[in-house]
């Protein structure tokens, strides 16, 4: 059955929210016609290479600057299409300010005005005679708040997808609040799902679904890699606590005194990048570790194919922010190269210790360097490591696998009729 999906985020396009675009492209592959809004506009100057590719429609939100006499107008055709519906849904914002408390960055109030945005364009949908069928959130915090809001609005069904500190730095209350009318809730790993299991009364709560993040394994491919050469190490994420990177560097550090024959380049940016970099030269490591910047995803599947090892050290920050499954992980372990990480979020779901990777507790130095080493010194662990590793992407991340489950609770087919004879 045909019908327009909208789809919220909190801001596009993010260049390290590649499951984000991923997900998007394979959804309009499948034939799902999106109507995108971001709450404000990324402000990155570099995207990823598919963003040009997308062909559903963008809107972003933020229209703080517009005249009061524009705002004003939306909430009259609001209140004039749906005048309960509008009004039920300002009461509970005045009423539980609340509901946007803990991570996020705008007011219960904020949040229903932003929504009143997104009810004017499928209004504007309706008038042309399309029919908008789903509200759709990615992140639990703001953009769950806002689809919640619109659903109400515009009398549709609403689902949203949970990650890593959306979900777990907004109070219980909040989230059951998002969670309680939602048809569904969606999360990439079973931690997550379990988080959500606990905190949501079952009463409150709707079926919690774990849909992993999938990848391109035609772009993500495994490569021929040939000895003989230093090591070439590769990690990619952004230079934030959660990612590890200041464990990662000291444990390169024991690895060097062991064995400095190797190279590590780390792709990505953030506000620890400079201290990192001071990190890096205290531990005399300049010769060993590049910084290489923010790149797109087709250079990162390029450096992937030409790695050795990739390797990346998560930890739980003293907030609680965490990774569910990075993405790059599963991106990694397609081209069939052996990973090192940590047991940080839920990163067991994917990688095994001694089956499909090296798994070191979260945290802890010295476990990193000695696992690191093992993999440096041994080229027949890595290729086991690595084919076992693709062999799981394939099983269980495949791109258009995850988008065919998701299709499924954005768009259920409609029943069967009866037939009575």
């Amino acid at each position: 059955m045909p019908g327009r999906v909208i789809y919220l985020v909190r801001s596009w396009p993010r260049l390290s929210q590649t499951f984000i675009l991923n997900e998007v492209m394979a959804l309009e592959r499948r034939g799902v016609q999106l109507a995108i809004f971001s709450l404000v506009a990324s402000g990155e100057t570099m995207v990823q290479d598919g963003v040009g590719r997308v062909r559903s429609p963008v809107h972003f939100l933020d229209g703080s600057g517009s005249p009061p006499v524009a705002r004003l107008r939306l909430h009259v055709a609001a209140l004039l299409a749906a005048p309960a519906a509008y009004l039920r849904t300002l009461l509970l914002c005045l009423c539980r300010p609340r509901l946007a408390a803990g991570y996020g960055e705008c007011s219960a109030l904020r949040c229903f005005a932003l929504a009143l945005r997104v009810t004017s364009e499928v209004n504007r949908l309706r008038a042309r005679g399309e029919e908008v069928r789903h509200v759709h959130a990615h992140f639990a915090h703001d953009p769950a708040l806002v689809g919640m809001l619109t659903a109400r609005l515009c009398r549709l069904p609403f689902t949203f997808t949970a990650h890593a500190r959306d979900l777990v730095q907004i109070p219980v209350a909040a989230l059951t609040a998002r969670a309680a009318p939602a048809r569904a809730v969606v999360t990439c790993c079973e931690v997550n799902a379990a988080y959500i299991t606990a905190a949501v009364p079952a009463r409150l709560r709707p079926p919690v679904h774990v849909i992993h993040h999938g990848v391109d394994l035609v772009r993500f491919s495994p490569a021929q890699r040939a000895g003989g050469h230093t090591p070439r190490l590769v990690s990619v994420g952004r230079l934030v606590e959660k990612k590890g990177y200041a464990d990662l560097l000291r444990a390169l550090a024991l690895v060097r005194d062991v064995d400095p024959d190797f190279r590590c380049r780390i792709f990505g940016d953030g506000p620890l990048q400079e201290q990192l970099i001071g990190l890096r030269d205290r531990l005399g490591l300049r010769d060993q570790v590049r910084f290489e910047g923010a790149h797109g995803s087709d250079r990162i599947a390029a450096e992937l194919r030409a790695a050795d090892i990739f390797v990346l050290t998560p930890r739980v920050t003293t907030d609680g922010d965490r990774d569910g499954i990075p993405n790059v992980l599963v991106e990694a372990m397609a081209t069939g190269l052996p990973v090192v990480t940590t047991s940080a979020g839920g990163i067991t779901e994917l990688v095994q210790h001694g089956t499909n990777g090296l798994v070191a507790p979260t945290g802890r130095v010295q476990p990193i360097a000695e696992l690191l080493t093992t993999l440096l010194t041994d080229r027949e662990l890595r290729g086991r490591l690595g084919a076992a590793a693709r062999e799981t992407v394939e099983s269980d991340y495949d791109l258009d696998g995850a988008a065919g489950r998701l299709e499924q609770l954005l768009l259920p087919p409609a029943p069967a009729l009866e037939v009575v004879g």
